[in-house]
This record gives C-alpha cells, structure tokens and sequence, in this order.
C-alpha cells in the first residue's frame, strides 16, 4: 500500500532552477512546505542509475537521508528514437558546466542531420519525468510520466528550460519552449490531467500520497 505524506517539509532534491520551480508550482496545492536542497546545503549524488526511475530514487534517498525529511526526486530527460534513446539519462550531461543547453540542442540536431533524420516522421522523440518521493526510514514511491512528440530546429521560444525549445508534443502546434508554465505543467486536477511529462508523473503521485489543502 502506498504512504500518505500528510504534511510538513518536503525536500525538492534538485539543484535545477527551472525544474525547482516546476515542482514548487506543482506542490502549491498539498500540504507540504517544500524546501530545496540547495537551500539546505546538501551535495548533489553521483547518479549512477541506467534508468530514470533509479537516478531519481538515487537522488531522493540521498535528500532523505541527508535532511531527515521526507524528499521528492526527479530525474527526467529527452528520448529520441532515431538517435536510439539517447541523449535518455544523460540529457543534462549533454549540457556544458554551465549548464547551457544551447549547445545539447545543437548536438541533438547535428546527430539527427548525421543520420539523414530530416522528415518529421524520423525525429519522433519522447520526454520522461520520473517522480521519487523517499522517507527517511528507506521507504520510496515512485511514479513516471511520458509525453511523446517530435524534434525541431531551430529552437523555437525562450519559455522553459533544457530541451522544451526543441520538443513540439504531440497534437500540438507550439514547442515547450513556446508554452507558459501553466499550459506545459499546469494540472487540470478535476479532471486529472497534465500535459507534461513532469505533470503527468505528478499527477499519479498526487493521487497516493499527497494530500490537498
């Protein structure tokens, strides 16, 4: 049976501005008061996981542990079928230091040119948001979330953040990067949907283990 967090501290175990800022938005409604591991001073874990459930659960049961807090970890990235799933767990790392992705779109584009994957119907790509929320005593739940839809160039919009200026979803005519925050990751919770990736996850995790204001 899942665990309820009924409320309290959260910890947002990243140091991902943009991703931060997803999740807090995303968190407003749950009796949670969620705290970034950045503001706690905690080091960021090596993520040695071949999946994006394991990144994420690496990262949450590290927070955990650390804070002696419950923690929510997401690990998330781009899929690209042509380029076989990559950048996959490694799309932040396809950024510089700085964590610029200008120059991880190019390479997505320069690899896709390499292999002749011009057409729409050759640059189907894939976003996958895993959600971990860990306990202090070991106890995880995890959830994932996919939206599917296709690779651009150049880059359209300067809204989002990492890859959304070069992801269209699926049925729809704008990027990522073109959509505000509530049109990419708002939650329509009568309904019980979300149009991200991170919405999507959000939404399963919502419905075991959160509880609403």
């Amino acid at each position: 049976m899942a665990r309820r967090l009924e409320g309290g501290k959260l910890v947002v175990a990243t140091h991902n501005p943009g991703k931060l800022r997803e999740i807090r938005e995303l968190l407003a409604p749950f009796r949670v008061e969620p705290v970034s591991a950045g503001e706690l001073g905690l080091p960021e874990p090596d993520e040695t996981g071949t999946t994006f459930a394991e990144n994420a659960r690496i990262k949450a049961a590290a927070a955990a542990l650390a804070s002696g807090l419950p923690a929510l970890a997401d690990d998330s990235g781009l899929a690209v079928w042509a380029l076989h799933g990559a950048p996959g767990v490694f799309s932040a790392r396809w950024a510089n230091a700085g964590k610029d992705f200008l120059p991880a779109m190019a390479r997505v584009e320069a690899e896709l040119a390499a292999r002749g994957a011009v057409a729409p119907g050759q640059r189907i790509a894939r976003f996958v948001a895993a959600l971990c929320l860990a306990w202090p005593d070991g106890h995880v739940e995890t959830v994932e979330g996919t939206i599917d839809g296709a690779i651009v160039w150049p880059p359209r919009g300067d809204l989002g953040f990492g890859y959304d200026p070069i992801f269209r979803p699926e049925g729809e005519a704008r990027t990522f990067g073109e959509m505000s925050a509530q049109e990419k990751h708002g939650v329509d919770w009568d309904a019980g949907r979300g149009l991200s990736h991170r919405a999507r996850a959000f939404v399963k995790l919502a419905e075991t283990c959160l509880v609403r204001r």
